[in-house]
């Protein structure tokens, strides 16, 4: 891979770090408000609230990710793989809660972006394989 690829690639990473972290801040330190942002609907339930807050905690951890694929982005494969199967993952589930009209439309933002980077990954990944660079 060429190092105007890496270059291109470490400021996707970076992106999508700073995705995850804005997400966390919002998601992690005002748990109730996000949650009633996106559903509409009051965060009484302490055991919701941990899930829910401890979700925003995973999303804060990929932020980690992300800066460490950056900083080597021929390294650290395994990291993109886990990142773009949470990416899809979690895209795929807040659609099927609108969709069943327990999401507010806000949820979109969130849809797209993570779409977004689900399939830059997959392009980060089918680039590494097409100059046959390790992948895991």
């Amino acid at each position: 891979m060429q190092k105007n690829d890496i270059t291109i690639f470490r400021i996707i990473f970076i992106a999508s770090a700073l995705w995850n972290l804005l997400g966390a801040i919002f998601g992690y330190f005002n748990t109730a408000y996000t949650f009633n942002g996106l559903f509409n609907r009051d965060l009484n339930d302490p055991l919701f609230y941990a899930i829910y807050k401890g979700a925003w905690g995973t999303t804060f951890t990929y932020f980690f990710g992300y800066l460490i694929v950056a900083f080597n982005p021929l390294k650290h494969t395994g990291i993109v793989v886990l990142g773009a199967i949470g990416k899809v993952g979690f895209a795929i589930s807040l659609l099927n809660l609108y969709l069943s009209e327990l999401a507010d439309s806000i949820v979109f933002i969130i849809i797209v972006g993570d779409f977004i980077f689900f399939f830059l990954f997959l392009y980060y990944l089918y680039r590494l394989y097409k100059a046959k660079e390790k992948i895991l």
